[in-house]
């Protein structure tokens, strides 16, 4: 398959797929950080370049609703959020087969639709909770993996990023959101592995 993972500058989902034997590349505005095969620019240069899968990872920051605080209390312009939700929608719209576009929980879900399958990175072998909606077109749900049990914590289900309150253990740092914003590796093999063979 021909695999666009827009928006990805990691290389982590373009290089599972390349380990399946696709042809994945990459495209960000910002350098790749592992060497591959990326396109550093709009990806609106190449959406129409033939592909097969796309999977977009649009950037969150004006989009999720736990940063949406900012926007509803007048600190932050809403266009910000109206252009982001318009990149959404032309990520959604592009012409290829099979699309996949995932998003921390945010207002895609009330502005354009509910996502079709909400994930965690436990569901594929890591200890860690993260929840991120699929918005899928022509692609099955991803099937679980290797599922990772909790701690328990008064009752309420904790894993390994997670304090004992709940919260994300990762501390301030000037890369936090470049950290945060990666895809797990199970996840990413799960990609490649169920949506990879959808060709063939």
């Amino acid at each position: 398959m021909k695999v666009l993972v827009a928006c990805e500058y990691s290389g982590t989902v373009r290089d599972a797929f390349i380990a399946k034997g696709h042809e994945a590349v990459s495209c960000d505005l910002l350098p790749t950080d592992k060497f591959g095969p990326h396109y550093q620019g709009d990806v609106q240069d190449i959406i129409k370049d033939g592909w097969d899968l796309m999977i977009a990872h649009p950037p969150c920051t004006y989009l999720s609703v736990s940063g949406m605080h900012w926007t509803s209390r007048g600190l932050r312009d809403p266009q910000l959020t109206e252009d982001a939700l318009s990149f959404v929608r032309l990520l959604l719209g592009a012409p290829i087969k099979r699309i996949a576009l995932e998003n921390p929980v945010s207002v895609i879900s009330s502005r354009i639709r509910k996502p079709d399958q909400i994930i965690n990175p436990w569901q594929f072998g890591h200890d860690a909770s993260k929840k991120t909606c699929l918005w899928l077109k022509e692609l099955p749900l991803l099937k679980p993996t290797q599922i990772v049990e909790p701690r328990m914590v008064n009752g309420k289900a904790r894993w390994g990023n997670q304090t004992n309150s709940g919260q994300n253990r990762l501390g301030p740092s000037e890369d936090r959101w470049k950290i945060r914003s990666e895809t797990y590796v199970g996840i990413a093999n799960a990609m490649a592995e169920q949506w990879g063979g959808l060709n063939g």
